[in-house]
């Protein structure tokens, strides 16, 4: 994993810039994905990581999931950061009532 970081450190930077961005400029709705397709799409993830936990997914494949869930992960912790950051200047930008 270290390697991925080292070799792609552009593309992850990329990626976590790239969900502060979104976080920033989307409204905040704190409702998400709920019922059913919410809980096809947190399987999916789970799958997803126990395949590269396990490492069952062999060469080039697993390397290209590997790498596609550290991006994943970082463009969701921009979009939270950004998400949070926007909320809190709105919040600050607001004169008081």
């Amino acid at each position: 994993m270290a390697n991925v970081a080292q070799f792609f450190w552009g593309w992850l930077v990329a990626s976590l810039l790239l969900g502060l961005a979104m976080g920033w400029i989307s409204v905040v709705q704190r409702a998400g994905v709920t019922g059913a397709w919410g809980r096809a799409l947190w399987a999916l993830v789970a799958v997803l990581l126990a395949l590269a936990a396990t490492r069952i997914v062999p060469g080039r494949f697993g390397y290209w999931l590997d790498l596609g869930l550290v991006m994943f992960g970082l463009y969701l912790v921009g979009c939270t950061v950004g998400s949070c950051l926007r909320a809190w200047v709105v919040a600050r930008s607001t004169p008081p009532a």
